[in-house]
């Protein structure tokens, strides 16, 4: 059994879940800057994750609709929302340890593609549709239901979106919508931090910092709600 094989046949442990074709999840893990640009809409991840994003989504919505059943439809959009995104993608594509897996050409390689946020979304994206293909919907449903549900369980999820929550308290107050402005930029460009200020209205602006402009964006707002009492600090 070849390297790859055995690490193809690890991350199937992980997944639980074995390919009848393997080919499947070769093409789920390759970036497009491994190919020559003939081969990209065959080879690489690309059509795999618009297949994938619409069965997570898919998924995700049928799961929350028997979990939570006094949920409303806004509560039960934002929340789906929330767990669809890249960065919820992104920590799943991680817990699988999917950047290690994947096929990138040495450009991307060398500027850190596998920790980037976009990437490992759209890698377990990908996976998902792979799954989809070679075993259906029923295999696809047990493994998102299985590490999403976690994300649910584990309280990652069970508000609504931090930004959109922010952005709803400022327009029920007849504020301007809240402004989000980089301070800084620290690191490699393969591990860049960001730090994000939120500034609404007169109240004092807060900061948060991220592995991308977008998480940051989303703890600067919670980092807001929470020290307006909006919402609760996490337990």
């Amino acid at each position: 059994m070849s390297q790859r094989a055995r690490s193809h046949a690890a991350l199937e442990q992980r997944l639980g879940y074995r390919f009848a074709d393997p080919d499947l999840l070769d093409r789920a893990l390759t970036h497009s800057s491994a190919l020559s640009p003939a081969k990209r809409i065959e080879r690489s991840y690309q059509r795999l994750e618009f297949l994938g994003d619409r069965v997570l989504g898919l998924v995700v919505a049928d799961m929350l609709y028997r979990r939570l059943p006094k949920a409303n439809e806004g509560e039960l959009s934002r929340t789906l929302n929330t767990l669809v995104r890249k960065e919820t993608c992104a920590i799943i594509a991680r817990q699988l340890n999917l950047g290690a897996e994947m096929n990138l050409g040495t450009s991307e390689a060398r500027t850190g593609g596998a920790e980037k946020e976009a990437i490992l979304g759209d890698v377990a994206e990908a996976v998902i549709g792979a799954i989809y293909c070679d075993g259906g919907l029923g295999k696809a449903y047990e493994l998102v239901e299985r590490m999403f549900g976690d994300q649910l369980a584990e309280g990652h999820a069970d508000r609504a979106d931090a930004k959109t929550t922010l952005q709803e308290w400022a327009q029920a107050r007849g504020l301007e919508p809240p402004a989000y402005i980089q301070a800084a930029r620290t690191g490699p460009d393969h591990a860049p931090e960001f730090t994000i200020t939120v500034a609404l209205g007169d109240f004092p602006a807060l900061s948060a910092t991220g592995p991308s402009k977008k998480i940051a964006e989303h703890k600067a707002a919670e980092a807001f709600l929470i020290a307006q009492n909006v919402w609760k600090p996490p337990a």
